[in-house]
C-alpha cells in the first residue's frame, strides 16, 4: 500500500493525502456501515404490518377495502359477516357501497379482518 502523505499547518497535521483505492474501499466501508444504520431504525420503527400487491394494487384500483381484504384473507361473506357479528346482507351493502358501516361495525370487521380500521377507509377514492 501506498504511504499517506500529511499536509501540515504550524507543525500540526491538518490534511491527509490517500491513494485513490483506498479512498474507494473507505467510502463503501461508509456507505456500507450507513445503509446498515438506516436499515437497523427501519427495522426498530417496523410494525410488522405489510399490506401485499394484490391489496395494494385492489385498492389502488378504487376497490372496496372490506371486500379486498375479505378476499385476500379467503374468507366468504357469511363467514367474514358471522365473526363480525353482522348480517351478510349488511356486509354485502358495506361491500357494493349500498352503505358505509357504522364505526362500531367497521371496528368488528376490521378485528376480524387482523386490520386497522384506517385500513378499511373507503373515503380515499377520487370518484
Amino acid at each position: 500500500m501506498t504511504a499517506i502523505q500529511f499536509i501540515e499547518r504550524d507543525g500540526k497535521r491538518e490534511f491527509a493525502v490517500i491513494p485513490i483505492e483506498l479512498y474507494e474501499r473507505l467510502s463503501a466501508a461508509f456507505e456500507d456501515a450507513e445503509e446498515a444504520t438506516l436499515f437497523d431504525a427501519a427495522r426498530a420503527a417496523d410494525d410488522g404490518f405489510r399490506i401485499p400487491a394484490a391489496v395494494a394494487n385492489a385498492l389502488l384500483d378504487g376497490e372496496q377495502p372490506v371486500k379486498v381484504w375479505r378476499e385476500h384473507r379467503g374468507l366468504t361473506q357469511e363467514l367474514l359477516a358471522a365473526t363480525a357479528g353482522i348480517s351478510k346482507a349488511y356486509l354485502c351493502q358495506i361491500e357494493t357501497r349500498k352503505r358505509t358501516g357504522a364505526m362500531k361495525t367497521l371496528k368488528a370487521l376490521a378485528d376480524a379482518l387482523a386490520v386497522s380500521i384506517d385500513d378499511l377507509r373507503d373515503d380515499l377514492r377520487d370518484d
